[in-house]
């Protein structure tokens, strides 16, 4: 089993960056492809990026795309998502989350197993 914990959310203002973490317990991570999704009130998880297992390819929604950088450090456990150029339309909570072993690097939700608590992230204008 897979606990995944993010932290690294917060309150920024507009045009600032943050990094959050997710870090994982239990197993290793890297077997698994790891995604970054957020959710805003009353709307359904919105994917945001996602690393493959093996770290030779990445994705991006093109809402963060240029601005957003995920990578994964296999020594520590742990996966990030530099954010920077935030912007009010960022703040949402933010869910790390993994698929089964050696899965694909895929957007839809249905296809991660695993997800951490979420961390909330506001932008202030």
């Amino acid at each position: 089993q897979v606990m995944l914990v993010e932290s690294g959310g917060g309150l920024v203002q507009a045009g600032g960056s943050l990094r959050l973490s997710c870090a994982a317990s239990g197993r290793t991570l890297s077997t698994y492809t790891m995604a970054w999704f957020r959710q805003f009130p009353g709307k359904e998880r919105e994917f945001v990026a996602a690393v493959k297992w093996n770290g030779d390819s990445t994705d991006y929604a093109n809402s963060v795309k240029g601005r957003f950088t995920i990578s994964r450090d296999s020594a520590k456990n742990t996966v990030y998502l530099q954010m920077n150029s935030l912007n009010t339309e960022d703040t949402a909570v933010y869910h790390c989350a993994a698929t089964t072993p050696w899965g694909p690097l895929v957007r839809n939700w249905n296809n991660y197993s695993h997800w951490g608590q979420g961390t909330q992230v506001t932008v202030s204008s």
